[in-house]
């Protein structure tokens, strides 16, 4: 067994470094199948040099097979490496084994993240542009298209292909350039199998925050200068009213009041009867 493993290890050595013709090496595994239970699930192995394929595992034969002189040679003696054949075959059966698992998983559909936000357009036909992206979705097939006030458009419309995320899962981009037209209402409607109906998602312009800071200022602004305004003349009447009441019941004898320059009151048409009446009543009393 040492012997064996030495000669492995001398071919590998030889792969690595040898320098003629030498580029890429790499090794790839593969389990295969098309079946719910796994049951004919293939396990393969495959060894590339120089972006050719020297040898490779196949647990349907059960033994490797080269496809050149230097993989016949590495061939014969992994063929005859008991340890290495051993555990092979263990990787045949977790193999079907977890095959079930991937297939099972692999027939329930992955909801796709849907964002839709603004960009600045590419061209200088529209002035802005609407982004509508779709992350992490399985299965491949997607269909992403524009409704500008329920039909659907197709000019100004440019998509990226379904972009594998390398864990199964998929995304794409779809942009539509526009003139933005007050009352239209644009949206972004996605078709998926994770989908039971098409998914619609309306663009809601939001404003800028600096607008939306300086109408916040001008409203609190505005709220406080009539408060101020409100509480100002609610005080400047009281004080104007208990100022006029005073002065009439400082002289009850009307011959003894000292004249007086007559007084402007800018009262409202809801205190002069008030204080008319005050005033007779403050006479007839006197009077009597």
């Amino acid at each position: 067994m040492p012997r064996v493993h030495s000669s492995c290890t001398l071919l590998l050595m030889f792969l690595v470094f040898s320098t003629e013709g030498a580029l890429y090496g790499h090794f790839l595994c593969r389990c295969q199948f098309s079946s719910p239970d796994g049951h004919d699930a293939v396990y393969l192995e495959q060894f590339y040099f120089n972006k050719v394929m020297l040898m490779q595992y196949n647990s349907t034969l059960g033994k490797v097979t080269g496809y050149t002189k230097i993989g016949e040679k590495g061939a014969a003696i992994l063929n005859k490496y008991q340890e290495f054949m051993t555990h092979e075959e263990w990787k045949t059966r977790l193999c079907r084994k977890n095959s079930q698992l991937a297939f099972n998983g692999l027939l329930n559909p992955v909801e796709p993240d849907i964002r839709l936000k603004s960009g600045k357009a590419a061209s200088s036909k529209h002035p802005d542009m609407l982004i509508c992206s779709a992350y992490d979705f399985y299965p491949k097939q997607i269909r992403v298209t524009w409704l500008r006030d329920g039909k659907e458009t197709t000019s100004d419309v440019t998509s990226t292909d379904e972009l594998s995320n390398g864990n199964w899962l998929y995304q794409i981009h779809s942009y539509l350039e526009y003139t933005p037209t007050p009352g239209e209402k644009v949206t972004c409607m996605v078709e998926h199998a994770s989908f039971k109906k098409p998914m619609l998602y309306d663009w809601d312009p939001v404003p800028d925050p600096g607008t939306i800071n300086k109408n916040a200022v001008g409203t609190a602004g505005l709220v406080l200068g009539v408060f101020l305004l409100v509480a100002g003349l609610i005080y400047y009447k009281r004080t104007s009213c208990v100022t006029y009441l005073c002065s009439l019941r400082s002289s009850p004898d009307s011959s003894t009041r000292p004249e007086t320059r007559p007084v402007v009151y800018q009262e409202s048409s809801a205190l002069l009867p008030v204080l008319l009446v005050l005033n007779q009543t403050e006479v007839s009393s006197t009077g009597s």
